[in-house]
């Protein structure tokens, strides 16, 4: 039960609290027996919903808390209860994620808006800007969320983007529990951009589009997440396009996130991206050793667990990826202490996290580094490795030899071989090149825009993690 536990916690953080409340709850069993994980629910339709939307997410979970997945079984189980909100979420899974058809659901019998921002806060607990931890890799977003609370509509809209799991919903939903308690007040409204759509849609459907119109264009402050999720409906895209021109224009104040910079969200519309752009833009890159040590000691003490400082310290050196993958570490050492009846030490730690540690660990190498660089500038594959000189090739050249030198142990001679067979002292000069454009905020030509180096290096970086 202590697994099983710590498979529901590591859940919950994936999915967000209202989602595995809404589908995770009393209504879903979870059992962990001989190797098979059963996966329970009360009826047809929400035992294939299970499984169809979140297997992946289980196997992920299990990933982390048993460091490794076991068979998942899905199963019909008369004696567990009937949801009583099973259908509150189906409108949502007709969307066409990567199309422009959209979905019709029933009407649902009033004006077509369901309250967004009271049910949630009255369903789930918000993160707060208390519980953010800061650092050089959001420490611009974090500010700018300080300033539009203290002065509203100044920057609007703040785009706030990044990889997933490095805080951009818990920046979003620290702005919101923050402004409820402000002038900005009960009328701040927060949600998904699936939420967004599908509430637009059952208004259409519904006859209730004035309303909806009347509370999201009329609110002093609209947060929207998941801003990519918006691709390609190009109704729901109008909708929105017309409700931040209702804010900016009366000065108040929209803050959006997305998994991704505004550069590659150009499929959203050319009038929408104009708007992002004139208000303010901020990054979060992935968590540098000191935020990541304030995570660990942070999800510690709200899990009431007495982690030794030395296993904090040992966590954060060899968990580099996300914030989620910190807490999925802390909750398979919680269940491991428990299930051996023995406190946290650094050898349990080691012993119980190698796994993930192993899988966590991505092994950067030479033609990793020449690929990405590659794809991203638009270059065919032996480009580095050739005797040209121009700037289209040169620069992507030398941003691959300065990379190598962060990611990889290569010796300067071994990279200089590798990219064209140069010497070393060429390692070392694109090196103090790359650095010299950082300093200088120099732009690059990219594949499909001109970028500055820093954006260059972030997404080429990406694409290494990811592998």
């Amino acid at each position: 039960m202590d697994i099983v536990s710590a498979l529901r916690a590591a859940l919950a953080d994936r999915v967000g609290n209202e989602r595995f409340a809404l589908w995770f709850g009393p209504s879903t069993r979870l059992e962990l027996v001989d190797g098979t994980l059963t996966i329970g629910a009360p009826n047809r339709f929400f035992r294939d919903w299970l499984s169809a939307t979140f297997r992946q997410t289980i196997e992920d979970a299990c990933a982390v808390v048993l460091g490794c997945c076991p068979a998942l079984d899905f199963l019909i189980d008369a004696s567990l209860p009937e949801p009583a909100a099973a259908t509150a979420e189906p409108a949502a899974t007709k969307l066409n994620h990567n199309g422009a058809s959209e979905p019709k659901p029933r009407a649902n019998g009033n004006d077509g808006v369901r309250r967004a921002d009271k049910p949630l806060a009255e369903r789930r607990r918000f993160a707060t800007l208390g519980a953010f931890v800061t650092g050089p890799s959001n420490r611009l977003a974090r500010a700018a969320a300080e300033t539009i609370l203290q002065r509203p509509g100044q920057f609007s809209p703040l785009l706030i983007h990044g990889p997933t799991s490095v805080g951009k919903t818990h920046l979003l939903e620290g702005i919101w529990s923050a402004a409820r308690r402000q002038p900005l007040g009960p009328g701040a409204v927060y949600l998904t951009a699936e939420q967004f759509t599908t509430y637009y849609v059952e208004a259409v459907r519904g006859n209730g589009l004035p309303s909806f119109r009347q509370k999201y264009r009329g609110v002093p402050l609209l947060i929207v997440d998941d801003l990519q999720f918006f691709r390609g409906k190009r109704s729901t895209l109008v909708e929105l396009l017309y409700t931040v021109d209702t804010i900016l224009r009366e000065g108040r104040q929209a803050v959006f996130a997305a998994d991704r910079p505004l550069d590659e969200l150009s499929d959203l519309g050319s009038e929408l991206v104009s708007r992002l752009k004139s208000g303010m833009i901020c990054a979060i890159d992935r968590p540098e050793h000191a935020t990541r040590l304030g995570i660990v000691e942070q999800t510690a003490g709200r899990l009431a667990l007495d982690v030794p400082k030395n296993v904090q310290q040992f966590i954060a050196a060899r968990l580099t990826g996300h914030a989620r993958e910190l807490s999925g570490a802390l909750c398979r050492l919680q269940a491991t202490s428990e299930a051996l009846g023995e406190p946290i030490t650094l050898a349990m730690a080691e012993q119980a996290l190698a796994e993930m540690i192993r899988h966590s660990t991505r092994i950067v190498r030479l033609p990793d580094i020449q690929k990405a660089i590659c794809d991203i500038f638009g270059l065919e594959p032996d480009s580095l490795q050739s005797g040209r000189k121009g700037k289209r090739v040169s620069h992507p050249r030398m941003l691959a030899m300065w990379l190598a030198r962060k990611h990889t142990r290569a010796a300067l001679s071994e990279i200089g071989h590798f990219f064209g067979r140069r010497s070393h002292s060429t390692v070392v000069s694109a090196q103090k090149r790359v650095d010299a454009w950082l300093a200088d905020g120099t732009v690059l030509e990219l594949a499909d825009h001109a970028s500055s180096v820093d954006d260059a290096i972030r997404r080429v970086e990406q694409t290494l993690l990811a592998g």
